[in-house]
């Protein structure tokens, strides 16, 4: 069993700055996926990046130069850092892992952005 909580969501002006966080427990974290996804009322949840076991990462089109992924196996946690901040980022934040045993999800973390 897996278990993630997310923080760092928040409420921000457009052009801000936030740094979400996502601390793992329950499994050998430098061996999962990670990922990031996001998902606004009426619509499917969407993969914003993504990060393997060994660093590799993955990006959605739409955040690509703005959102960063990492990950610190030291710490368990896998961070997303977003820069320059639009309305349209304005989502539920979820962390999922990809684990030998199973996937699992995060309960997600609200991110407004004000214009």
């Amino acid at each position: 069993q897996v278990q993630l909580v997310e923080s760092g969501g928040g409420l921000v002006q457009a052009g801000g700055s936030l740094r979400l966080s996502c601390a793992a427990s329950g499994s050998i974290f430098s061996r999962n996926a990670m990922a990031w996804y996001r998902q606004t009322p009426g619509k499917q949840r969407e993969l914003v990046a993504s990060i393997s076991s060994c660093g590799s990462t993955n990006y959605a089109e739409s955040v690509k130069g703005r959102f960063t992924i990492s990950r610190d196996n030291a710490k368990n946690t896998v961070y997303l850092q977003i820069h320059s901040l639009k309305p349209e980022d304005t989502a539920v934040y979820y962390c999922y892992a990809s684990s030998a045993v199973g996937r699992y999800w995060g309960q997600g973390t609200q991110v407004t952005v004000s214009s």
